[in-house]
């Protein structure tokens, strides 16, 4: 029988997501596997935690990486904070917030929806409009919304949460290690990420944490987490305290990744990380420009780890996006909804943010649109 593993092609991951993975992380998730509750493992999970903590400038208490990918950081923030008839305000201008909605509305919360274009970010006059004349119970918002390239204002829109008595909360999937995050700062009371985008890492872990708000929230809840899995008051009981109790297998060899990721990531110090990001974003924008390519994204709401771009008139897409695979081993993303056949995803996430990167594809791509 042929082994499909030793057929595994070489790809320079610029979609929106998995990014190139560290050499490292690769070495750490070789590592040998111990059990969950040994010692040795109980340790780099604690410091695990420490270094979430750093990255996402917070003291909270309740920092973990939940077994998982992103989608599951955000099911386990919903499932744990969210009670039937609770009200709950989506800030909305992308695909995952529309995912978060879906959530909140399968949990037989009452879910409102304030939407933004599709490009544009949320509009902070706005959100402060529909607080004044509403209450929630929870407020939630897309950071880096990677369906469209645009960052949210969250550092305007978390004051105007504040004033209200709602928890606030925070997809980070894409900006987490790519941007500066300040958790505590804001005052967010929920964060989720992952660990294939900015981190380096595959996916697999779902980064998250939560307010002292937040907790007390979930131990006074009136009807039990519908989600056993990913039940916090559990979870607890596994990530904290000097005796670890047993709730589910842990992958140990993705920590390990998630480790040496975090590890290599403060090594080389949080600033110089996202300069890396943003340079080369800047570098790219000139390039595709060059090329004749726009952005589709006012320059000031930019996220410089996951670029969207104008696909050229007259050019087909798809075909594009085929030959740089087939050809030149290089991935790039679609659209999304009703951006899908009308702009390119490029990310710049993490190992990817590199020059070398950056010459490969707009090679490619000169030869491409060349023809």
């Amino acid at each position: 029988m042929k082994n499909q593993l030793n057929t595994i092609p070489e790809t320079l991951l610029m979609g929106p997501g998995p990014s190139c993975v560290y050499p490292e992380v690769y070495h750490a998730l070789a590592k040998p596997t111990l059990g969950h509750l040994d010692p040795g493992f109980i340790a780099i999970m604690d410091e695990i935690k420490e270094m979430l903590k750093k990255v996402m400038n917070t003291k909270n208490s309740l920092t973990i990486p939940v077994s998982g990918t992103g989608s599951a950081g955000m099911e386990t923030c919903f499932v744990n904070l969210v009670e039937p008839n609770d009200r709950v305000l989506v800030l909305q201008n992308g695909v995952f917030g529309m995912r978060m909605a879906d959530v909140a509305s399968r949990l037989g919360a009452s879910v409102h929806v304030l939407e933004f274009d599709w490009g544009t970010p949320v509009i902070p006059e706005q959100v402060k409009e529909k607080l004044d004349n509403n209450t929630y119970d929870l407020v939630a918002v897309v950071h880096a919304e990677t369906s469209t390239g645009v960052k949210n204002p969250v550092k305007d829109i978390a004051p105007l949460v504040k004033q209200s008595s709602a928890l606030f909360l925070v997809d980070a999937v894409t900006s987490l290690g790519g941007i500066a995050v300040h958790a505590d700062q804001w005052g967010v009371d929920a964060m989720y990420s992952g660990t294939q985008k900015c981190l380096s890492c595959p996916p697999g872990l779902s980064p998250a944490t939560f307010s002292d708000r937040a907790v007390k929230k979930i131990k006074h809840r009136k009807t039990k987490v519908p989600n056993w899995y990913l039940d916090l008051t559990m979870l607890i009981n596994y990530w904290e305290g000097s005796t670890r109790a047993y709730h589910h297998t842990a992958p140990i060899n993705m920590l390990y990744g998630l480790y040496q990721s975090l590890f290599s990531i403060l090594d080389h110090g949080l600033d110089k990380v996202y300069k890396r990001h943003m340079d080369c974003h800047l570098d790219l924008v000139d390039r595709l420009k060059k090329l004749g390519i726009e952005m589709f994204v006012e320059e000031k709401y930019r996220l410089p780890m996951l670029n969207t771009v104008k696909v050229p008139a007259g050019v087909d897409e798809a075909l594009v996006r085929k030959q740089l695979l087939e050809d030149h081993r290089i991935e790039i993303g679609a659209g999304l909804g009703s951006l899908a056949g009308k702009v390119w995803r490029i990310g710049l996430m993490g190992h990817t943010a590199q020059k070398k990167n950056l010459d490969r594809l707009t090679t490619a791509l000169s030869g491409i649109l060349g023809k």
